[in-house]
């Protein structure tokens, strides 16, 4: 994907944005009852241990029945074949469309077969689905451009550009030592966010500004399989004591995602440090609310702000325009090759959040209360 550079922007939210509806079990059928005119559409979430998806799932849900669909939410908890029944099981209900946002988006290609074979049009939400050319819409952010963000957010920090990546007269010079994560190999979005992330890293490393004393800059090296915090601390804590035990401390992390990021700080607690001056900044993604507290409280220095009502109201609106035979908004047609064909795609804005606007940009939003960060 050819490299972007945007301006900093604040997303113009809806006015009337519908605020997140408390979520049931593993799954959920829609509460209609089957009275609502408008067909059942099936909901494919990941998993209930990211409080984000949790927050789509929702969102989705709650839109479609607005609309008069029933609804058949189910989540998968991060297992492949879990995911596989639960689309099996909708196609044989009856659903009339399908909103799969995939674990793994290269294993999905037979049962989406058999949705096609059921002239069942599939919308990939978020993530997109690769290997099949039964993807019929894409609904997402700009993922690259959501890279580019994290690191600037991550240069910022560390006093080098400004959070819209304009460079800061008389930055100063480093090096500063980082160290780099990615998301998981098997969700195309995380290549597009390590992608963008480093169109605005590497000439920085390239320069000596940036050292990345473990050597790891291959996206393989630092991914991260199903974006697991766990996962991540362990990485850190190796990377630590390989590289950091000479008494040289790491300035900065490049984190794809807020539970990535805890993981981190979990990390760097254990090895004794603490937050304050030589707290190394770290970025992430979600807006997820413990780590909207770590950055009021100095532990992580950023996320990205994607909003799970605005891509809900994306996908939702793609499956009401197909099921009355009209045709979905799109604004990309040529980024997003699954490998089999490049899947039509409407790409949301994203913001980067700081400590000093929390509050324009999330509280003001209605997404978070101030209760809840303050809590």
């Amino acid at each position: 994907m050819k490299a972007k550079k945007i301006l900093f922007a604040a997303a113009t939210l809806t006015a009337g944005a519908l605020m997140l509806s408390a979520c049931g079990g593993g799954g959920s059928t829609g509460g209609s009852g089957g009275e609502s005119d408008g067909g059942l559409i099936g909901v494919a979430m990941p998993t209930k241990s990211s409080e984000r998806w949790i927050q789509d799932g929702d969102a989705v849900k709650s839109q479609l029945e607005d609309q008069g669909f029933t609804v058949d939410l189910q989540y998968a908890e991060d297992d492949i074949p879990t995911q596989v029944s639960q689309i099996e099981n909708m196609i044989t209900k009856g659903a009339k469309a399908l909103i799969v946002a995939s674990i793994d988006g290269t294993t999905l290609s037979e049962v989406l077969q058999s949705a096609a074979d059921a002239d069942i049009p599939v919308i990939a939400y978020d993530r997109l689905i690769r290997d099949s050319e039964n993807v019929n819409y894409y609904a997402s952010f700009d993922n690259f451009v959501v890279g580019q963000q994290q690191a600037w957010s991550v240069l910022n920090g560390l006093g080098l550009v400004e959070l819209d990546g304009t460079p800061i007269d008389g930055a100063p010079a480093g090096p500063f030592n980082i160290e780099l994560f990615a998301g998981s190999p098997d969700d195309n979005n995380a290549t597009f966010f390590f992608n963008g992330a480093m169109d605005v890293l590497q000439p920085y490393i390239d320069d000596d500004t940036l050292v990345v004393k473990s050597g790891q800059t291959d996206f393989q090296q630092v991914a991260t399989l199903r974006w697991d915090g766990e996962t991540a601390q362990s990485r850190m804590e190796d990377i630590l004591t390989a590289n950091y035990s000479d008494g040289t401390q790491v300035n900065a992390i490049l984190s794809p995602y807020d539970g990535i990021s805890r993981g981190i700080i979990s990390a760097l607690e254990g090895a004794g440090y603490s937050t304050g001056a030589e707290w190394p900044i770290i970025s992430g993604q979600d807006a997820e609310l413990d780590s909207v507290k770590a950055i009021n409280a100095g532990e992580q220095y950023a996320t990205i702000f994607k909003d799970t009502r605005e891509l809900a109201k994306v996908a939702v609106d793609m499956a009401a325009a197909i099921l009355n035979g009209e045709e979905p908004e799109v604004n990309n047609t040529t980024d997003y090759d699954n490998g089999v064909k490049v899947v039509p795609s409407y790409l949301l804005e994203s913001q980067i959040v700081v400590k000093d606007n929390i509050k324009e940009t999330l509280v003001d939003s209605g997404y978070w209360t101030e209760d809840e960060i303050g809590g």
